[in-house]
């Protein structure tokens, strides 16, 4: 199932518990006051142990042009969370990932952009491999790198301001980029 756009998507809504309630047209969720959805993170590796991070498109509603993990995204309404990390791997970066395992299940936050716009997610947090090279998608993802998990510790703790607020929060959770 590929989507192309975001006006033929729909984010799964989830009350306090994470439990499913309804959904909604995806172009109608993000704003002032984003109601709690599912979402999730993924971190790609590759044989070398480094890790892709991504810069958001500069057309992106929310943290255009900032460094993020390698990619993220929703599930559609019934879709497996694995089978939409495939999806989003994809589409937005060509890869194909060689495995996939959840690194933080429970994973939460929210945060509010420099335009107001707030992300509010129950997000798990994946881990995944791959053997190719990225054919970045430009509506998504406006530049790439692969890089060792330990300078990017230390980038973000320098700029926190020029990464993602999520992946900001994911990285001390998780073992690989643990000092």
């Amino acid at each position: 199932m590929q989507l192309s756009t975001i006006e033929e998507e729909s984010v799964v809504l989830l009350d306090e518990h994470g439990r499913s309630i309804g959904t909604a047209p995806k172009r109608t969720v993000h704003g002032a006051d984003t109601p709690l959805h599912l979402a999730f993170s993924c971190y790609v590796f590759n044989r070398q142990g480094q890790v892709l991070i991504t810069r958001r498109a500069l057309t992106k509603l929310t943290w255009p042009g900032v460094w993020t993990n390698s990619f993220c995204g929703h599930p559609l309404p019934d879709e497996p969370l694995a089978t939409a990390v495939h999806r989003r791997a994809d589409f937005e970066l060509g890869l194909s990932l060689d495995t996939l395992d959840v690194a933080l299940p429970e994973f939460r936050y929210r945060a509010v952009d420099s335009s107001g716009i707030v992300e509010n997610e129950f997000c798990p947090v994946y881990r995944a491999t791959t053997t190719l090279e990225p054919a970045a998608n430009p509506s998504e993802v406006a530049d790439f790198t692969w890089v060792d998990p330990s300078d990017l510790r230390t980038a973000v703790g320098a700029t926190p301001w020029a990464f993602s607020p999520w992946m900001a929060l994911q990285l001390p959770e998780l073992e690989e980029f643990r000092a």
